[in-house]
């Protein structure tokens, strides 16, 4: 199992994305993109074609990126998704190995920390750290009971499986998801939670207009927060409905940024992007009793007419930080 991660990115998907998911798909059909700037593969089946190791395979991987798209990469080798995308982190660019043995799985996660498994979230590694079970290995080494008391009998179970390196994710081949993205980045670093919170409505309100004009809804949201010291945190949540309803897309948006809970971070800028686009002529939409919803939809189309006619600045939303650049769907 190989998770590659290209290199160089600022967030957003780079020009050299679907070259470069063409390139693992040239050594195994079996790839599944990760946008904006991964992807995992599945070569089990590519070793005896090529007549190399899983790790001499991703060093292939690497020299051909960077000789056709000069786009370096982070790879990580393992027996499941889990430990390869845990590998790739470890380092900057280059190819790292987890062996396939307990000995060497309980090696590599005993010291790292509970929220560097990926699935266990924010709330549910702080819960798990006051408790003092702040590493894999202590969470592993835990009775599965005093998991439960703490986490719940699911959740649970899940945690304890992924601090013992297990994962059972399959490898799903797909294409990467067509996209739409909007970015305001602020003139000074924001520390004000209430402009973060207004720059946020501008680019939903951006998504969702472009998204409309174009008669397509989106399924999830990501938003990324960049930060003053170049560093960034990224945050994806599925859509309750697929939509184009501005007001759904900023409640969304609303949510991944207080859920960071950001306090006093110096903030630079914070994209916003829609994700997994449909025609919305074959997307459906749960119809509200709610009469105010309805007038809400009906003032929207016109604003959007408005638009058309008058230009973007035309119509907007009182509580609006200027307008949006962003890029079309992708």
């Amino acid at each position: 199992m190989l998770y590659v991660r290209f290199l160089g990115g600022t967030g957003e998907e780079p020009p050299a994305y679907p070259g470069l998911l063409g390139l693992l798909h040239g050594i195994t059909p079996v790839v599944q993109a990760l946008p904006p700037a991964a992807a995992l593969a599945d070569v089990r089946g590519a070793l005896r074609y090529f007549g190399r190791d899983a790790v001499r395979l991703a060093g292939l991987v690497r020299v051909r990126a960077l000789a056709l798209h000069g786009a370096d990469c982070a790879i990580g080798v393992a027996a499941n998704p889990l430990l390869a995308r845990m590998a790739a982190d470890l380092n900057g660019a280059g190819v790292a190995e987890v062996p396939d043995t307990p000995e060497a799985v309980a090696a590599f996660l005993g010291d790292r920390p509970a929220r560097a498994l990926h699935g266990v979230g924010a709330a549910t590694a702080r819960a798990l750290c006051s408790y003092g079970l702040d590493t894999a290995g202590r969470i592993a080494a835990a009775p599965p009971a005093t998991l439960q008391r703490i986490l719940g009998a699911t959740t649970a179970r899940r945690v304890h499986a992924l601090a013992r390196g297990v994962d059972p994710t399959p490898v799903t081949p797909s294409a990467p998801p067509r996209t739409a993205s909007a970015e305001l980045s602020f003139g000074r670093d924001e520390l004000d939670a209430s402009v973060r919170r207004r720059a946020l409505l501008t680019l939903a309100d951006d998504l969702g207009h472009r998204l409309r004009g174009e008669g397509r809804t989106a399924r999830a949201l990501t938003l990324t927060v960049r930060y003053a010291d170049r560093s960034a945190t990224t945050r994806s949540k599925t859509l309750p409905e697929p939509t184009a309803h501005t007001p759904a897309l900023a409640g969304m948006a609303y949510a991944l940024h207080d859920a960071l809970g950001l306090q006093r971070a110096r903030v630079r800028a914070a994209p916003l992007r829609a994700e997994e686009l449909a025609d919305a002529s074959f997307t459906t939409r749960q119809l509200s009793l709610d009469p105010a919803d309805e007038r809400r939809r009906r003032a929207e189309a016109a604003a959007d007419r408005a638009r058309r006619r008058f230009g973007p600045l035309a119509v907007g939303y009182a509580g609006q930080l200027g307008r949006a650049a962003g890029r079309g769907p992708g």
